[in-house]
């Protein structure tokens, strides 16, 4: 099973930017789609953004549309979330996931519950 780790999370001021990296263990990785999560205290685990196999489809929460971008590098077995224009309410535990094909329907991608091989997640903080 593919192991992911993610890492660039942080402290940030409103409006500031990070840009946020998953790597996976296994080359097979480039074979499915890739999602982002994140999880404040207290609450449920919602979707962020996913993308597929290729990069060549993105999806994006309306939360962050226009603010954030997905990307991938698969020569890598990197996944990127790039944030932009952050804000108090982005602030999260980010995790990246493994869909279980190469693409899915919108309703299918916001599920955790289709999702595997979660990383352990990295903290991000907007706040001044």
């Amino acid at each position: 099973q593919v192991q992911l780790v993610e890492s660039g999370g942080g402290l940030v001021q409103p409006g500031g930017s990070l840009r946020l990296s998953c790597v996976a263990s296994r080359r097979t990785f480039s074979d499915y789609a890739v999602g982002w999560f994140r999880q404040a205290p207290g609450k449920e685990r919602d979707f962020v953004a996913a993308i597929s196999w290729s990069g060549g489809s993105t999806y994006y929460a309306d939360s962050v549309k226009g603010r954030f971008t997905i990307f991938r590098d698969n020569a890598k077995n990197t996944v990127y979330l790039q944030m932009n224009s952050l804000k108090p309410e982005d602030t999260a535990v980010y995790y990246c996931a493994v869909y279980r094909s190469a693409w899915g329907t919108n309703e299918d991608l916001r599920g955790p519950a289709n999702f595997g091989s979660w990383g352990q997640g990295t903290q991000v903080t907007v706040s001044s």
